[in-house]
């Protein structure tokens, strides 16, 4: 793949977690289809619900009940949702394909990485080691920080917790909100297209790169880094 230009090495990079680093749909699809089930209705399709999965409660029930924050009964879904999804959360939630990858490669060229999500740490937490990682740099939530993105306040934090400046970290992610906090973070922005990327097509988002794969990420870092590229990032 070539790129437009290329930017300086980042000291870090963050990542979404949602449609980014961890496809899963199929278990948030799963709640909020109990709920229906529950109701007598049938299942909302999988391919209805798949693309909402980034704006977490919110996509999900908008998707299978056309209810919105503020409408009537929708609290009482979402609360109801959110313990369907705890009580099973990692049953059909993997990495996405080339994610390991793409992460060994980072943490062998001495780049630090971490996970700025919108997720409640009630999830966020016992999910991470169950998806294989808990060996992120940092973890903010999407209830660690007073604001949630597109505010740009959790990737500070996760700046600051890695003790890294925001303007030296890049941030990855699959929805718009992401591209805006990163921008606004002064953040270089990659939208990840291989995630669930919502209503609003990518190519409107104004991120700095939008990209196919994880592997074209580990070949944009590669370009950045030069002649001090570690091997872990050239092989």
């Amino acid at each position: 793949m070539t790129f437009p230009s290329s930017p300086a090495a980042p000291r870090a990079v963050l990542f979404d977690l949602d449609g980014t680093l961890a496809d899963t749909a199929p278990d948030l699809a799963a709640a909020v289809n109990r709920l229906r089930a529950d109701r007598g209705l049938e299942p909302t399709p999988y391919a209805l619900l798949r693309p909402t999965a980034s704006a977490g409660a919110r996509g999900m029930i908008g998707a299978a009940f056309g209810l919105a924050p503020g409408d009537a009964g929708y609290e009482a879904l979402r609360v109801k949702w959110f313990d369907y999804y705890q009580a099973d959360m990692a049953s059909h939630s993997t990495l996405f394909g080339g994610v390991p990858e793409l992460l060994a490669g980072i943490s062998e060229a001495g780049i630090a990485w971490g996970i700025v999500t919108n997720k409640p740490a009630r999830f966020t937490d016992p999910l991470i080691p169950l998806i294989g990682l808990e060996h992120a740099g940092c973890i903010v939530s999407g209830d660690t920080t007073a604001h949630a993105k597109p505010h740009p306040a959790p990737l500070f934090e996760g700046a600051r917790r890695l003790g890294i400046a925001a303007q030296q970290c890049w941030y990855v992610g699959d929805d718009l909100r992401d591209i805006e906090a990163g921008r606004a973070a002064g953040m270089v922005t990659v939208a990840c297209a291989w995630g669930y990327c919502g209503a609003v097509e990518p190519t409107q988002w104004g991120a700095d790169y939008l990209l196919d794969t994880p592997q074209d990420l580990l070949e944009l870092l590669r370009t950045t880094v030069g002649a001090t590229t570690p091997a872990a990032l050239m092989a």
